[in-house]
């Protein structure tokens, strides 16, 4: 069973499309929460976030990952894969 993969996004940030090609690329299944102009959802994103409001925000499991950059490190570091696995028992 494959791990719940959440993103938070706006259309026209490269950054988001960046992420999105990898879990894409992986043939990762994803929620997308497109937020532009939504400060209600962006402050909904904040509070998941730890308080980071910058874009994207992803989630694995409901663990947050962080953004873009961070979701690229781990998979530089051969870490995603692992994340991408849904825990046991679910």
């Amino acid at each position: 069973m494959a791990a719940k993969v959440e993103i938070y996004t706006w259309s026209s940030c490269p950054f988001c499309i960046r992420a999105k090609q990898l879990l894409r690329k992986k043939g990762v299944e994803f929620t997308e929460y497109g937020i532009d102009g939504d400060e209600a959802a962006r402050a909904q994103m904040a509070e998941r976030a730890n308080g980071g409001r910058s874009l994207p925000q992803i989630f694995i499991n409901d663990a947050h990952i962080g953004g873009c950059d961070d979701i690229h490190t781990l998979e530089y570091e051969g870490k995603l894969d692992n994340l991408l696995i849904a825990p046991s028992g679910v």
